[in-house]
């Protein structure tokens, strides 16, 4: 599964290629309440085909009534805005009178979207430069925390998994949670040593090592834009990679289990060299309490709660029923 940039970039290469005329669309600045965020794009065809969103749909289909009439921009990149009045918003349906300022950027074969989906296919964190005056793109590797910069002459943009995820266990939930996961931009990993989970593993675009956890761990090098979660079920595993995570900086450490079993494992790292403080760090059980039952509702589930910390979320863990209902029957 694609995240949503690389959707937008994989259909504006293949419409340039099959002879289209395309323009993308950047989000640069917002003010008030933007329904999309900085960086946000969209790509939009010669006869209104759109890969992308920077408004939720408002503005996009004012922009391909532009791009079909051949009105939105010309042969070079251009900024405008939208909703800059209470008018405007309304007419756009914008937020609270949000304002969005959008580069508008005509794409051509020269545009390097090729070299950047190779680039990126490869795992790696690339740094595109827009030319404002020229158009010219050239690309170079992107440094880690970089971030979209505007200003006025050049548009910086940055592609690439820019969040790490470590799982540890390739069962049939580590399955759903790494598809999901590379669709929220993350570079997954998968560590199980047991040959039999190994042979069974399948999901593409996926890095699988076969090393022990705590080895794998400190081989991935967990930073701030790291989250690792354990999902086997096997103290003799989850805890090796428990050990070594939660001394990590990473921004989430996760692992699956009742929470009686979970209060066990922080017993069972206390003997170790962990301190209050990195133990107290553990998300066990993993993910928020949705009533989640099935792989892939843990696996959303978990990525909800990763979600919520990234973005600097307090999310309360919901209070589930003393009887729940499932299939229309009471349990």
């Amino acid at each position: 599964m694609d995240s949503v940039d690389l959707q937008v970039l994989k259909s504006a290469r293949d419409w340039i290629d099959a002879g289209h005329r395309v323009v993308m669309v950047t989000v640069i600045r917002t003010w008030g309440s933007a329904p999309r965020p900085i960086g946000a794009m969209t790509a939009i065809r010669d006869d209104g085909l759109v890969a992308g969103s920077v408004s939720g749909g408002c503005i996009e289909d004012d922009m391909i009534e532009r791009v079909r009439a051949g009105k939105l921009v010309g042969h070079r990149p251009a900024t405008t805005r939208y909703g800059v009045t209470a008018e405007e918003a309304q007419r756009f349906g914008l937020p609270c009178g949000g304002t969005l300022e959008l580069v508008l950027e005509p794409l051509a074969k020269e545009s390097a979207l090729g070299a950047l989906l190779e680039r990126v296919g490869r795992h790696e964190l690339v740094s595109r430069r827009l030319d404002m005056n020229t158009g010219r793109v050239t690309l170079a590797p992107a440094r880690p925390g970089e971030q979209l910069a505007f200003d006025g002459a050049t548009l910086v943009t940055v592609h690439g998994p820019r969040w790490r995820l470590l799982i540890i266990g390739a069962g049939q939930l580590s399955a759903f949670l790494a598809q999901m996961a590379q669709g929220l931009d993350y570079q997954v990993t998968i560590c199980d040593p047991r040959q039999e989970y190994a042979q069974g593993w399948s999901v593409p675009g996926v890095d699988f090592r076969r090393g022990m956890p705590d080895d794998v761990v400190i081989e991935v090098n967990p930073d701030a834009h790291t989250a690792v979660v354990t999902l086997t079920h096997d103290p003799k595993l989850d805890d090796l990679a428990l050990m070594e995570a939660l001394k990590s900086p990473a921004f989430y450490v996760g692992a699956i289990g009742s929470r009686r079993n979970n209060e066990a494992r922080r017993r069972r790292l206390a003997e170790f060299d962990l301190s209050r403080a990195e133990i107290a760090r553990l998300h066990g059980p993993v993910g928020l309490a949705l009533g989640a039952k099935t792989p892939p509702e843990i696996a959303i589930a978990i990525l909800a709660e990763m979600t919520a910390i990234r973005n600097g979320v307090a999310v309360p863990q919901f209070i589930e029923p003393e009887k729940a209902t499932a299939a229309g029957c009471p349990t």
